[in-house]
């Protein structure tokens, strides 16, 4: 099922929609956009699980982000 949406943008934004992907995919470019953000995408969130759950993996990552590579700050 699709709904329809009114929005409001400026006019320099949607000229540049338009000149981008043209007047009838707007739509489209804007859910493909939006949608990762929006809709739980249950395959990864299960994975992220699983990867949490790995104690192993999780040792291993914390001492890469605790590393002291001997990296001097610029």
């Amino acid at each position: 099922m699709q709904r329809k949406l009114t929005i409001t943008i400026s006019d320099e934004v949607y000229r540049g929609l338009h000149h981008l992907v043209g007047r009838g995919e707007i739509s489209r470019f804007i859910e493909t956009l939006v949608r990762p953000h929006v809709v739980a995408d249950e395959a990864l969130e299960t994975e992220y699980r699983q990867a949490a759950r790995d104690e192993a993996a999780e040792r291993e990552a914390l001492e890469w982000i605790e590393a002291d590579l001997g990296e001097t700050p610029e």
